[in-house]
């Protein structure tokens, strides 16, 4: 019997759960931010209490997941209306790189050491610090890379070049050593262009890791020996 009232009493809180999650909109699994996070601390913890904890009354915790939900939807709210309010629950973006300058006493405040910044830029495809021009910790703690003007990508407005080919999705070839047969002939893909290539270059399909047919029409093959003298890290 005390089996059976767990098993309710689980599923109970993992429907409550999902109903909250449904109420309070998908930009709070998206954009967690402070009041966000505290939210879902908190009705976690309610939530297992209404599932495991017998000595606490079902009643009472439905309130307080009722009270929780309720502040959090109100406060939601009101960030909408008061940019002011939203300062105060969500915070504000903190410059941590400004003008190509690291800003220590930032990073200390943030609780961020040089290699999480590091890491972190390297997620945004920035390898160099020198190319940044500006680095922004966003209040979901993800962080913003503006690079520095002679390190950002030409797009077509820039110099002056309108392209009206039509653009297509990446066709895979070779995956795994495997010649995806499927790919190729529902896409009409270049077979003897593939095959040109890999003869030239005295390799077979077993010995590609991945070769795929870009959007642009270029062909990229990845050998499973990549025959580098020096890598950089080897795990």
């Amino acid at each position: 019997m005390d089996h059976f009232i767990i098993l309710i009493r689980s599923i109970s809180a993992f429907l409550l759960l999902l109903v909250i999650a449904r109420i309070l909109g998908k930009q709070t699994l998206s954009n967690m931010n402070f009041h966000d996070f505290v939210t879902a601390v908190i009705m976690g913890a309610i939530a297992a209490n209404l599932a495991f904890n017998e000595k606490m009354e079902v009643m009472h915790l439905i309130i307080s997941l009722v009270v929780f939900t309720g502040t959090s939807y109100l406060l939601s709210k009101l960030n909408l209306k008061s940019r002011r309010m939203r300062l105060l629950a969500e915070g504000s973006p903190t410059v941590l790189i400004e003008g190509g300058k690291i800003l220590e006493q930032n990073l200390e405040k943030n609780k961020l050491t040089l290699d999480s910044l590091n890491q972190t830029l390297r997620q945004k495809d920035v390898f160099d610090i020198n190319e940044v021009e500006y680095a922004l910790l966003e209040v979901n703690g993800q962080v913003s890379v503006m690079k520095k003007k002679k390190f950002r990508t030409v797009t077509l407005d820039d110099i002056h070049l309108i392209n009206n080919k039509k653009e297509r999705l990446p066709i895979e070839l070779i995956m795994d050593g495997k010649l995806l047969e499927e790919n190729i002939n529902l896409n009409n893909a270049p077979r003897d262009h593939l095959f040109k290539v890999l003869t030239t270059q005295h390799k077979q399909i077993s010995d590609v890791f991945y070769a795929v047919l870009g959007s642009d029409g270029r062909l990229y093959i990845d050998y499973y020996n990549d025959q580098l003298k020096h890598p950089v890290d080897i795990e």
